[in-house]
Formats: structure tokens, sequence, C-alpha cells
């Protein structure tokens, strides 16, 4: 017997397999080096991209960055932590000599029409981030995860439940480790809406036809990240994964138009 499935999130009923793209699509090679940034989102949506990933961190003045790091020093000709600078300091930043770090309100006002998969990177985001999406009543354009289990049970109180959640690592060890569907349901209280995992850790292979199973058992999606090769991304797609991250949205666009399974939107161009 099965777990009863329960209404999947508006986030979600999109037709599958989704596809994210990571940080903007971050490694493609005419964006390289401005991952996060207006620019970057804007090439995936132009690629048809209807699913963004990002990542939030918060200034010290209580300001909603989409940022993956806590510090500025790997991407921007800056040095600093985010939690320790204002935004009028963040502002001076610049990613690959041109552009700046945005805000998470900006990228909702360029891309109406996008949903926004947010990694929680920061226990002060918590707070800010559940803010913007009441404020927004933004509950189902973003999907929301963290590796931290504390961040996430905060999110969810928070929220209310009104807000689709990915699971956290205690979650999908639950779901890596039942036997079924229904008891990793059980365990997880139904909290999670879907599994965002790597295809592998190490030697251990994540993302089996199993865990796939129990997971769809479960009425739960399974996510695969960050995966920026074909023969990969058809691997996982055999297997049956609801959707795919990408550092490189122009081979998982690719790959999904070759097997006939590209869901974004159409260019005019094209």
């Amino acid at each position: 017997m099965t777990a009863p499935r329960s209404p999947v999130p508006r986030y979600l009923d999109s037709p599958r397999p989704l596809a994210f793209a990571h940080r903007g699509g971050a490694y493609h090679p005419d964006i390289e080096g401005l991952e996060n940034t207006l620019s970057a989102f804007r090439h995936a949506v132009d690629l048809g991209y209807t699913y963004l990933e990002t990542d939030v961190h918060v200034t010290s003045d209580g300001v909603l960055l989409a940022f993956h790091d806590a510090v500025l020093d790997r991407v921007t000709d800056r040095t600093g932590s985010i939690a320790d600078s204002t935004w009028a300091e963040v502002l001076r930043a610049q990613i690959g000599g041109t552009e700046r770090v945005p805000t998470l309100a900006q990228l909702f006002d360029a891309f109406p029409r996008a949903r926004f998969n947010i990694d929680l990177k920061s226990d002060g985001a918590v707070e800010a981030l559940a803010a913007f999406v009441e404020h927004r009543e933004a509950w189902d354009r973003v999907l929301v995860g963290s590796f931290s289990p504390r961040r996430m049970r905060a999110f969810r109180r928070r929220t209310r439940g009104r807000v689709a959640t990915s699971a956290h690592p205690l979650e999908v060890v639950a779901y890596v480790l039942s036997p079924s569907g229904r008891l990793a349901r059980l365990v997880t209280r139904g909290r999670p809406a879907a599994l965002q995992v790597p295809h592998r850790r190490g030697r251990l292979v994540v993302v089996t036809r199993g865990l796939v199973r129990r997971a769809h058992a479960a009425g739960v999606q399974v996510h695969a990240w960050t995966i920026d090769d074909a023969a990969e991304m058809n691997t996982l797609l055999d297997r049956g994964v609801d959707g795919i991250m990408t550092d490189r949205t122009d081979i998982l666009r690719d790959v999904l138009r070759a097997r006939g399974q590209w869901n974004g939107t159409v260019e005019e161009n094209a």
C-alpha cells in the first residue's frame, strides 16, 4: 500500500520534467563569471527557462539579496561579509566588472512570470524571506530549501506551511533509508514537497530508481543538482526524476528538446 498523495503545490504543477537554471546558468559560456546576476537570469529566461534557482543572504540593514556566498570575495571586486555589510556598501561591489548584486525584489520585478527555487543560506535570511513572501503574497512562486534543518524548521513555522519546501538533509536520509514511501512520509510528517539532491555523494548513488519510486509513492518530487553533462542528464531522466538543476542551461535544454520533454517557453525568434 502506498501513502496517500497530497495535492501538488501550485509551484510544482507545471509539466515535468522541470528545468531549473542554477544561479541563472552559471557556467553557460555566454555568461560565465556572472552567476546570480540580473543578466544571468535574463539570459536563462530568454532561453525559455521559467524556473530559476538562487540563494539568499540578508545585509546588516535587512535587505534580502540573491547571492550564494556569505562573503563578497569570490565573485565581486570587493571583500567582506554580507551579514556585516549595509546594502549601500554591497551596491558598490561589481560582479564581472559590470553587474551589481541583485536583491530578491529586483528578480521578482524583472521576471514576473518566473518561479524561484530559493536556498536559505543564512539564519538572518529566514525571517527576511518569510516576510518578503508574505508581503508579495508569493506563496505559489517559491520553493524554499536549506541544508540547515534548524533554518528549514524555522521557515516552515513562520510561514505556517503555506510555502512549498524541499527536504533538509535529515529528511532526505529518511527517504534514502526507508523501505517505503509511506514510512518516509510518516517520518518526515509530509512536510517536504520535493527531494532536491545530488546524483551522487562520493561513491554513494543518491538518485536511484528506488529513491524516485519511494518519493513518488509519497507524492514527493525528486530534483537532481547540479548536472551539467548530457549523458548524466539522460541517465537521471530515464530514472524518472521530476527536475534537473543545471549551470549549463544550453545543454539541459538541448537534452530535453531531443527527448521531446522541453517544457520551457519558446522564444519568439527560435
